[in-house]
């Protein structure tokens, strides 16, 4: 990262709608402190003592305290948080891509947990659960009417604790139960598979500390038979995570020392430039997991033909890669306009358990774009399915949140409000009836249609584009 870099804490830049992901930066004492305004705080402590002495009952003072903390952090922007010590474990699994639990990667239908696919070596794969087993029980407490949340919750423990999961098998027709022990699961945020002879499919589903090492472990694995013609990175719903990763993930592809990202903020530390050298990025990631690869593997990556794909749920650092990529003209971006997440969080731990993150700088693609509440705006637009998009509207994207961050170019957008409303009564009505509401097929099988598609961009082919998707125009605030 160079030796600029002295930014107390750790950077994060995932977003909002998935988990955020941090890289740790130097710790330095802060020696600019500004001054207090001591009539306000004055205000602050009188308001303190009021509601401790008057309240009609006691309130713990603490709760007080981090209460005051939450609503002045939170107030700034959606991405500014205060995290008490709950959050703040729970924000460090994020970071680390390891937790204590079961080893499932889960997903809800009809009210149940169903099973995407237990993480090869965990308790579950070692228990034999299977795709599409679904969990009706996690111990004595049914499943059926909590949130995905909330079953998770149930699920994680301490490590060699035991949960006992009762399993719906649906192609053998039987229930059953299995006692499973729980353990540290170093979550994969890779995968990768040959579509066919000569094209790959390479999907990060999030940016850990993990990544670049298992990207460089997949994409090997795909080069042992020979070159490919041409490679898919599919980036969808990818909420973001360590900028070191995605800084390192879009070097595997471009040419070295190439610009990848800029920050700018009111820190002098947070104006700053990262290139395409493994000096960015092996500083925090230990290492330099594109130098595993094979020599031959690492020249085809920087020709291959490459698509990448993004949705509304690509944000923050997957959008750095694919706007990097896009700027130097290395990859065709096909989907639909990502989320536009382009500020960056720095947090600064309070305690041993505590910390607060908030928001210092803004980020820039290689040609100077800020796709803060803008997005990337993809070279193809493709729709979600062959008949069109199913829920695309009802998507919440940066411009959505309140309090959002501008780029100072944004105006609302009306047709977008109109179509979201037409979602909303869409699915209401299609809700009353679930086993007919239509689904999304899961990224990288047969049925991905932007997937089909992305394969007949690499062979040069007529590719199927949107006649109703748009670009999302930025909202202009007054």
């Amino acid at each position: 990262m160079g030796q600029k870099l002295k930014i107390a804490g750790w950077m994060s830049i995932g977003a909002l709608t998935g988990a955020l992901m941090t890289f740790s930066l130097q710790t330095v004492a802060r020696s600019n402190m500004v001054p207090l305004p001591l009539e306000e705080l004055q205000q602050l402590a009188a308001v303190f003592s009021i509601i401790k002495t008057d309240y009609v009952e006691p309130v713990d003072e603490k709760k007080l305290i981090t209460n005051a903390i939450s609503g002045m952090v939170s107030s700034l922007d959606p991405h500014s948080q205060f995290f008490d010590k709950k959050t703040f474990k729970e924000f460090s699994e994020g970071t680390s891509g390891k937790f204590v639990g079961v080893g499932i990667e889960i997903t809800q239908e009809d009210g149940l947990v169903k099973v995407v696919s237990p993480i090869e070596g965990s308790p579950a794969f070692r228990a034999g659960l299977k795709t599409n087993d679904l969990i009706t029980k996690v111990d004595d407490t049914a499943v059926k009417g909590l949130s995905l949340n909330e079953a998770v919750k149930r699920m994680r423990g301490e490590p060699n604790t035991k949960v006992v999961l009762t399993i719906y098998r649906k192609d053998e027709n039987r229930t059953f139960s299995v006692t499973i022990v729980r353990e540290e699961i170093k979550t994969q945020s890779v995968k990768a598979k040959l579509i066919e002879p000569g094209y790959g499919w390479v999907r990060v589903s999030q940016f850990q500390e993990r990544t670049v090492e298992d990207f460089a472990r997949k994409v090997q694995d795909l080069y042992k038979d020979g070159p490919l013609k041409g490679l898919v990175l599919d980036l969808r719903n990818d909420p973001g995570g360590l900028l070191d990763a995605a800084v390192a993930l879009s070097a595997a592809f471009l040419p070295e020392n190439v610009e990848v990202v800029s920050t700018n903020g009111q820190l002098e530390d947070s104006k700053f430039s990262y290139r395409a050298q493994p000096q960015f990025w092996r500083r925090h990631l230990g290492n330099d997991p594109i130098a595993t690869l094979t020599q031959n593997t690492q020249g085809a990556l920087k020709t291959v033909k490459l698509v990448v794909l993004v949705n509304e749920g690509s944000a923050s650092a997957s959008e750095i890669v694919a706007g990097a990529l896009q700027d130097h003209k290395r990859a065709t971006i096909m989907g639909n306009q990502t989320f536009g997440k382009g500020s960056v969080q720095t947090v600064r731990p309070l305690g041993p358990d505590t910390a607060v993150k908030i928001t210092t700088a803004r980020y820039y693609t290689p040609s100077g774009r800020s796709i803060q509440a803008k997005g990337i705006v993809p070279d193809v637009m493709v729709d979600e399915t062959e008949n069109g998009n199913l829920y695309a509207a009802l998507y919440t994207r940066e411009a959505d949140l309140e309090g959002h961050l501008t780029n100072g170019k944004e105006k609302k957008d009306l047709a977008r409000e109109k179509a979201r409303e037409q979602a909303l009564k869409k699915l209401e009505a299609q809700s009353k009836n679930p086993q007919d509401m239509p689904r999304l097929p899961e990224f990288g099988s047969e049925k991905d249609f932007r997937l089909s598609q992305a394969l007949v961009q690499l062979k040069g082919g007529a590719v199927k584009v949107s006649t109703s998707l748009t670009e999302r125009p930025a909202e202009k605030k007054d």
